[in-house]
């Protein structure tokens, strides 16, 4: 049976507009990230299979599965690391490429794994600029520099020290703002976190699903990897299950119980899938 993804919010336009034309319209309930039976193969092994997947503002859409599910293959595509093999991806409903992570940074798409890749003996300040310093008069502007830093990590609600301590010297929470932070440099539509709570203790992981939170407030798209069924429950508004890499449930995360997350994610039938497979039919193409 067909597991495509079926939304009464998704776009209209089949095929992209010409050269030079006019963005689609969207209206406020319309995703700002679209993807359209998106597959990738390594060898043999089938990461994504025909996936459709939204991506809406003001919303957190949490992405389950078991290993090799497919999830972080899908955030590498919407973060420009993967390269799909077949299907499209659509920016406010018109169709476009992301090439690299810098395309994926340059349309609005901020990603954050799990290996944060900071520089633990640098301060918050230089993390985030690291390789983008700004300079004025020639020399570096640290004062510019830790002003938008200060900026930045008012804005997405972060709670730090001072932003020159050193990375090595801050929690697992704040290392994860940090990264966060440096994501959202440019003001990104749509936030991509892989495992963000990922050996985090129960303090760090509050002030996380806090940060996400916030960031879903302030308009952001977000898309939530986690292995903590726990975590997705308390932030996500949407669910999306992966199974064998594609689609093997969605739902407002209000309908869904636990029992019906694990069932779906293991591959056994229930009401999850059953309805998804079911309104799948129904779904009109992108």
């Amino acid at each position: 049976m067909s597991t495509e993804i079926w939304t009464n919010h998704a776009p209209t336009p089949a095929t992209a507009p010409p050269p030079g034309a006019p963005a689609v319209s969207t209206s406020p309930s319309a995703p700002v990230l679209s993807l359209r039976r998106v597959s990738k193969a390594f060898g043999r092994v089938q990461a994504l299979d025909c996936v459709d997947f939204d991506i809406f503002a003001h919303e957190v859409v949490g992405v389950v599965g078991d290993n090799a599910a497919g999830k972080s293959v899908l955030a590498k595509v919407i973060a420009g690391i993967h390269q799909p093999d077949s299907g499209d991806l659509y920016l406010d409903g018109r169709r476009t490429a992301i090439p690299s992570p810098s395309a994926a940074h340059g349309l609005g798409i901020a990603s954050v794994f799990q290996e944060l890749a900071l520089c633990e003996n640098l301060d918050v300040v230089s993390n985030l600029f690291l390789g983008r310093e700004l300079v004025k008069n020639g020399q570096l502007d640290e004062r510019g520099m830790e002003e938008v830093t200060q900026e930045v990590l008012g804005r997405i609600g972060a709670r730090m020290p001072p932003v020159h301590t050193k990375v090595g010297g801050l929690s697992g929470g704040q290392r994860q703002s940090t990264a966060v932070a440096r994501a959202m440099l440019g003001s990104p539509r749509v936030v991509v976190l892989d495992e963000p709570t990922s050996s985090l203790s129960i303090a760090q992981t509050a002030e996380v699903l806090n940060l996400i939170e916030h960031l879903r407030d302030i308009g952001h798209g977000v898309m939530l990897i986690s292995h903590s069924l726990s975590d997705v429950q308390a932030v996500a508004d949407r669910l999306v299950v992966m199974r064998h890499g594609r689609i093997n449930g969605e739902a407002p995360m209000t309908d869904v119980s636990y029992e019906d997350i694990i069932a779906a994610i293991t591959g056994v039938p229930n009401e999850l899938t059953r309805d998804y497979q079911a309104r799948a039919l129904l779904r009109v193409p992108l």
